[in-house]
């Protein structure tokens, strides 16, 4: 039984994926200035058999690079993992973080793909069709379409190779450090792929190979994960 039930929730959340594409828009070029910048990063944990997960916003001035605001939610998570579904179960804490934020930044940099996924709606596609701003994914790992391999690039800072799928560009290899191993890059929603790779290099210091938006978001996330788990931990004692 609940296997039946997990193939047709996979089913409707593909029907809705689908649905989607047609909302998608990949303008030339941003018709406003961007000054600010956000970072969006999930972790999960579990206590007893419930699993939770937080979500945390870090939003940081695009040209100095300074943190403006943070914020972040915790819930339960309700929506069991659903491979090449995963904005459904991360959607919810990314929406409930994002209601709080005092001030809505120009770009939302996430840690996961976008238009690179099988259907071009990963959570950096998916929410920013939701919100309708210009979105990036920036993910640490090439989650596999079809039988497509990605070809390494240089050896070189802000060298890349385009992954290409029945002759369609889906996302970027990009090495944003020499020595470090790559990136993957994707345009989410309302931005295309050269402008959302000169964002991404904007964003990479010398400390960092992945661009700061995302590095403060992870961090940020594995200390809140910390806090919430000691405090769950006392609370059951």
């Amino acid at each position: 039984m609940q296997r039946k039930i997990e193939e047709s929730m996979e089913q409707e959340y593909i029907r809705i994926q689908n649905a989607l594409q047609a909302k998608i828009r990949i303008p030339d070029k941003l018709l406003t200035p961007v000054k600010t910048v956000a970072g969006v990063d999930l972790a999960y944990w579990k206590q007893e058999e419930t699993e939770y997960a937080v979500c945390c916003i870090v939003v940081l001035d695009y040209h100095s690079h300074e943190v403006i605001e943070q914020k972040e939610y915790m819930d339960v998570v309700k929506v069991p993992y659903v491979p090449g579904c995963l904005a459904f179960r991360e959607l919810p804490l990314f929406l409930g973080a994002n209601r709080v934020l005092e001030q809505q930044p120009d770009i939302d940099f996430f840690d996961g793909s976008g238009y690179l996924h099988p259907r071009h709606m990963g959570l950096a596609t998916h929410a920013g069709i939701l919100l309708e701003k210009p979105t990036i994914g920036i993910a640490k790992s090439y989650y596999k379409i079809g039988n497509v391999d990605y070809l390494m690039p240089e050896d070189v800072q802000f060298a890349y190779t385009d992954i290409v799928i029945e002759g369609e560009v889906y996302g970027r290899v990009l090495r944003t450090h020499k020595g470090v191993k790559p990136l993957f890059l994707s345009m989410g929603n309302g931005i295309d792929l050269d402008e959302a790779m000169k964002f991404a290099n904007a964003m990479v210091t010398r400390d960092s190979h992945i661009p700061l938006p995302t590095r403060m978001a992870d961090i940020m996330t594995h200390e809140a994960r910390k806090r919430y788990k000691s405090r769950q931990a006392n609370q059951s004692n």
